[in-house]
């Protein structure tokens, strides 16, 4: 006689008993960390704004180290003076800007009737206003984000860039400090005309002197993504420059 326990019935209803107990753990674990995530994500909001301004623990000439999380709060209160929203014409303050899901945005831009938020962060660092401006475009295989720090003549002050999933050596490159590093000085304008920030392949400028040509050099074997990079910089710019060039007027 075979015992109950040799029934596929068994196997079935413990298989089911083991998925609804584990998963009502997993989700009861999920909850219980969900506020310390969504923390730890406004840290690094933070963190990357202000990497952008320049404002970081950075030593030497490799490594990027950011503003550890139990100063950063302090530290955005510290030199990010304003945070504003700008949709269409209209431009206002905003205390948690920081919090705007560009993604998010873009995705309701899609309807014309629809004025997509664009968060802008003002700085101050060294007695000089900056300007930061988030953005989000595609790389190779994934989402690329950063923010581009510039001054009131539009020359950028600093960069931060990461990615989702580019590949290890090649388009992940754009995170590290040789690359980012190459954007500060670069001119958004040609005179009066925007022309954003190429990333150029023979662009006969290995050391980057040239902070007028518009142009920095791309990262070998890594064509697609810096072109993913130059297509975010021109189009969110863009959105911003009405209102940053009207600082000058």
């Amino acid at each position: 006689m075979s015992k109950k326990t040799d029934k596929n019935s068994y196997t079935i209803i413990f298989a089911v008993i083991m998925v609804i107990v584990v998963g009502s753990l997993l989700a009861g674990v999920a909850q219980g960390l969900k506020s310390k995530i969504t923390l730890n994500e406004r840290f690094e909001k933070m963190q990357n704004i202000l990497y952008a301004m320049g404002v970081n623990d950075n030593e030497g000439d490799g490594d990027i180290s950011f503003i550890s999380t139990d100063k950063v709060e302090e530290a955005f209160s510290k030199y990010i003076t304003k945070q504003l929203v700008i949709q269409g014409e209209e431009v206002t303050e905003d205390s948690e800007a920081y919090l705007i899901d560009i993604k998010q945005e873009e995705a309701k831009a899609k309807d014309p009737n629809y004025k997509r938020r664009l968060p802008l962060f003002v700085g101050e660092k060294d007695g000089k206003t900056l300007y930061v401006i988030p953005m989000r475009g595609k790389g190779l295989w994934d989402a690329i984000w950063g923010f581009v720090a510039v001054d009131q003549s539009l020359v950028v002050q600093g960069v931060f860039f990461d990615h989702a999933g580019e590949t290890p050596g090649l388009g992940a490159e754009i995170k590290q400090r040789y690359f980012m590093d190459d954007f500060t000085g670069e001119h958004i304008l040609d005179g009066d005309t925007f022309k954003g920030i190429t990333v150029a392949k023979g662009n006969n400028d290995p050391v980057n002197e040239n902070k007028t040509d518009n142009k920095v050099d791309a990262i070998a074997g890594a064509t697609i993504t810096g072109d993913g990079v130059t297509a975010m910089i021109k189009k969110d710019m863009r959105m911003y420059l009405p209102y940053l060039k009207s600082l000058n007027q």
